[in-house]
């Protein structure tokens, strides 16, 4: 979509290509008076409202607007969110109102409090008056929650000094001294360590409070509850809401609903509709699925049928969730000849929409409630439903189909999901269990395995507690008794190390007392591993049925304790803004984290502005509204001196260069490519996964010199990529060398000569050892995870001799083809000028190239040994939508590379073939980069 036309009148205007330095706006006045007049595009705010009050006087009603101060501008940005202007020095070229169009409104009482709404709605990028217009008790109660948390907080922070502030957000350590008793609500008070963890302290505190209080009670686990800190530094603990104790209501009658209509079903004249619903926990369906019967009319479909389903409601597991699916039954002469799903070949499915039976307080939901479907429907889904999809009715509700349903009422009371009682269970030992629990989290357990595994759940307990995934998926959901029995294992399970608890995140495990369990061990993590791992901590937020959860308050209590967490909480959040399933959910974490740190607005207001005005230059230069040399040149010129752009990249989506001063660098500069177009979610994803395999290669002593440079999503389909210094691409390098383009990728010599212009001496065998070291690395990292489309532009050199990879638009195995041909037959990329480098130019250096082979052996191996972990990380990214990761079938891919499964001895006789195989056949890569070379001159 090209830019609005106000976005290219505030361009010229700071460019200086225009010459008209007036524009008209219209002003709406609280009096009903409307005025429209001409006002200089760089005046400030304050001065154009002074402009305004003197062309009020000549207008009716003036005497009614009273003060000029008691008033100020509103209008709606290019975000399409009200925003408040204060009166000040910024300009109205700088705000870029959506439309020329500026609303006065009368100042209350509550000044400041609009004030930072306004502040907070225009940086989340959805106005807080849109969450204060939902009719949801939930969004209510949870905001109410996170703002007097966050109040709190920022009273707290009012009263620090500037070191202990300091500490506050940068997560230093305390001094001695800061820490004296604890107490709790029973005023008992326990000496600890000045150096101890928040987290060894509530250990410590509950252990006390257990054995000199209430010895016998149940206080369930330390999730359960906060530490929140006085004005005298002492600790007080309080209830988490999650475990209020309530009246058990058991009821034994089947669980049932009232299908009552659909409206806007948007099916074929007399096409006979029905309606399939199924209960679930995760992807494990309950019970049997229910189904309508026919409705054939043209409009409005009217069932007023109760749906019965086969399990109690006293069985239904607390996280259990409602899919429906409605679709339209297709005569015999109209099925569909080919399609990927059979259930589809029969029925032509229209939409469909998720809800929870319990609401976020437990209580079984009564009445009636409409949900609006979504029609996006993914292939191969059992029964026809969608349980892995939100929960969330579609915000678009105007041409959105309507299911209207009815929850019945079993009591009199609320029907209230029990607390669970501890339970006992026997102790054997199989052999066989053993096996089981070695497997990778892909592979499927039979129903003898899933009863094998519950039988010996303590043994489970004492001697695998990293399978309690595993246990989780061989209990039967459906049935209460072993949801007791579960619950009460949970209360005594060994805490997990954080790499091994991710997986408890995934969809498989929704129920609550899991997912705690989970965070709890999460809470274990440094700033640096949860910094790891946000990437992934924020996409399971989609899993959260309840806006208030463990998961959520983890996010918000570590991302307000480190500045460097709540940057990247804030754009992981932020740049999904756009999808109307999690809209919702992410501005109300992104509001909680605005109001408890207050002080970091202002920093990520000025990073939202910069990147407003990236994508608008961009778009003006993408959609060639300037096409004279003179006017280009100004525009260069322009963006030089205000946004310190050098260029901008002569590829189709424009990338802009830029370049920042870094005085913290000590004047050395910093490069960023800004991105609007292309979606940078499955580079940033993959670039996680190399930094980890980093780490973990480090972790075993083996540093492999990798580069896995910066990069963050920031809006729809737009962001940033960090430049490495002193580097330069394969392609050029080889290109520079040779005086015809078809030659160039065959000059064997050409990497090796490149790298003795930038090294002399012993810097020459130093930098060798950096190729040899950093290709070895990305030449397992990219055969483990599958990454296509290498060509000689996309492998970068440093003159330190660090090679690297960029661009990773197709990963997991999905390689480019060419008129059905695949264009990369090797499992990765060795080619004979790499080998002359690692060889030192010399072909008897047989020495070097063993130990390169060796080091691709080892590194192989190390990643095998966490080949849970990567399938654990890509398995809770499958609801991001990214385009090459959509289904466990291609996460399939690391358990084949990873050759999960077999033996060292097997799974390293497997990667000798596929070294050998990429040896063998290195010369197609050299002319597919032939091929590229030409193609791309320049």
């Amino acid at each position: 979509m090209p830019p609005a036309k106000t976005d290219q009148l505030d361009l010229w205007a700071e460019s200086g290509l225009d010459g008209d330095d007036q524009v008209m706006v219209d002003f709406l006045l609280p009096t009903g008076i409307y005025i429209q007049m001409e006002v200089p595009r760089e005046s400030t705010i304050q001065h154009i409202k002074l402009l305004l009050w003197k062309e009020a006087q000549t207008y009716p009603l003036f005497s009614l607007l009273g003060e000029m101060e008691g008033h100020m501008f509103e209008c709606v940005n290019q975000a399409a969110v009200h925003e408040e202007l204060e009166d000040g020095t910024r300009r109205l070229c700088d705000v870029r109102p959506f439309l020329p169009v500026l609303k006065l409104i009368t100042r209350n009482c509550g000044r400041a409090e609009r004030i930072l709404d306004s502040k907070i709605g225009v940086l989340i990028g959805k106005g807080l008056h849109e969450l204060d217009a939902l009719q949801d008790q939930e969004v209510k109660d949870f905001r109410s929650k996170m703002k007097q948390i966050s109040e709190e907080k920022m009273q707290r922070m009012q009263l620090m000094s500037w070191g202990e502030w300091l500490r506050s957000c940068y997560s230093m350590p305390l001094e001695a001294g800061s820490l004296e008793n604890l107490i709790d609500k029973h005023e008992a008070s326990l000496k600890v360590s000045l150096h101890c963890t928040v987290t060894e302290l509530m250990d410590q505190a509950l252990k006390k409070w257990q054995t000199t209080h209430c010895p016998e009670e149940d206080i369930g686990f330390r999730s359960d509850y906060v530490l929140r800190v006085s004005g005298k530094l002492e600790f007080l603990f309080e209830d988490h809401p999650l475990n209020q104790c309530k009246v058990r209501y058991v009821v034994h009658s089947l669980f049932r609903i009232n299908l009552v209509k659909g409206n806007k079903v948007n099916a074929e004249d007399a096409a006979k509709i029905q309606v399939r619903a199924g209960l679930f926990h995760g992807t494990e369906l309950l019970c049997k699925t229910a189904v309508s019967s026919e409705s054939s009319s043209r409009s409005e479909h009217v069932w007023n049928k109760t749906l019965e389903f086969d399990i109690a409601v006293c069985d239904l597991p607390r996280m259990a969730r409602l899919c429906f699916a409605i679709y339209a039954v297709m005569d015999k002469v109209k099925k569909q000849r080919s399609t990927k799903n059979t259930h589809l070949n029969k029925y032509q499915t229209i939409p469909w929409v998720n809800t929870m039976v319990f609401d976020y307080r437990g209580q079984l939901k009564t009445g009636d409630i409409i949900l609006h479907c979504w029609t996006s429907f993914p292939d191969e889904l059992e029964e026809m439903l969608n349980p892995i999809g939100t929960i969330q009715t579609n915000p678009y509700t105007e041409n959105a189909t309507e299911l209207h349903i009815s929850f019945p009422e079993y009591s009199t009371q609320p029907v209230v999901f029990p607390a669970f009682d501890k339970g006992r269970g026997g102790k054997k030992f199989y052999i066989e269990l053993k096996e089981i629990m070695e497997r990778d989290p892909l592979s499927q357990l039979c129903e003898n395995e899933k009863d094998l595994i519950w039988t010996l759940r303590y043994d489970c307990r004492e001697n695998f507690p990293q399978s309690l995934p595993k246990l989780l998926l061989s209990v039967k959901w459906s049935k209460h008794e072993d949801m007791t029995q579960l619950q009460a294992l949970l209360q005594i399970w060994p805490k997990l190390s954080p790499r091994d608890a991710l997986e408890l995140l995934d969809f498989n495990y929704p129920d609550q007392y899991v997912r705690e369990f989970a965070v709890y061990c999460l809470r274990d993590m440094s700033d640096d591993e949860l910094l790891q791992y946000l990437l992934q901590l924020v996409q399971v937020l989609r899993y959260e049925p309840y806006y208030d959860c463990a998961l959520s308050r983890f996010l918000l209590e570590r991302a307000q304790s480190s500045r460097k967490i709540g940057h990247f909480l804030f754009w992981h959040l932020r740049s999904e803004m756009f999808m109307p399933a999690v809209s919702v959910h992410f501005a109300l974490i992104l509001e909680a984290y605005c109001r408890g740190c207050i002080p970091h607005i202002e920093v990520l207001k000025k990073q939202v502005e910069a990147l407003s005005k990236l994508k608008a230059v961009n778009e003006l230069i993408k959609f060639g509204t300037i096409k004279t040399k003179t006017k280009q040149a100004h525009l260069k010129e322009a963006m030089m001196t205000y946004l310190c752009v050098c260029t901008y990249m002569n590829s189709k989506m424009k990338p802009l260069w830029i370049v920042y001063n870094n005085k913290l660098l000590e004047g050395d500069t910093v490069d960023i490519i800004f991105k609007n177009g292309d979606d940078l979610r499955q580079d940033m994803l993959t670039l996680q996964i190399l930094r980890l395999m980093d780490l973990l290669w480090k972790e075993a002593k083996l540093d492999l010199r990798i580069v896995p440079y910066g990069c963050l999503a920031t809006g729809d389909h737009s962001g940033l990529i960090e430049v490495v210094s002193s580097a330069d691409t394969i392609a050029n390098i080889q290109k520079t060398s040779s005086n015809m383009a078809a030659a160039a990728a065959f000059n064997k010599d050409a990497l090796l000569n490149w790298l003795k212009d930038k090294n002399s001496g012993d810097a020459l065998d130093k930098a060798i050892e950096e190729f040899t070291l950093s290709c070895a690395g990305y030449c397992v990292a990219t055969y483990v995870l599958g990454i296509g489309d290498r060509h000689s532009d996309n492998i970068m050199v440093r003159s330190t001799g660090q090679l690297f990879h960029i661009d990773f638009g197709h990963i997991l195995g999905n390689f480019k083809s060419k008129f059905g041909i695949k264009r990369e037959r090797v499992p990765f990329i060795l080619t004979h000028d790499f080998i002359h480098v690692i060889q030192q130019g010399k072909t008897s250096n047989t020495e070097k190239f063993g130990n390169f082979r060796q080091y691709c052996e080892e590194a192989y191996l190390i990643l095998r040994k966490n080949g849970n972990l990567f399938i654990t990380l890509f398995a809770l990214m499958l609801t991001a939508g990214l385009p090459e990761l959509t289904s466990v079938k291609d996460i399939q891919y690391l358990k084949d590379s990873l050759a999960l499964g077999k033996t060292d001895e097997e799974a390293l006789k497997q990667f000798r073939q596929k070294f050998d195989e990429a040896l063998r056949e290195s010369w197609t890569t050299k002319v597919n980069w032939m091929a590229h070379i030409v193609a791309h001159p320049s």
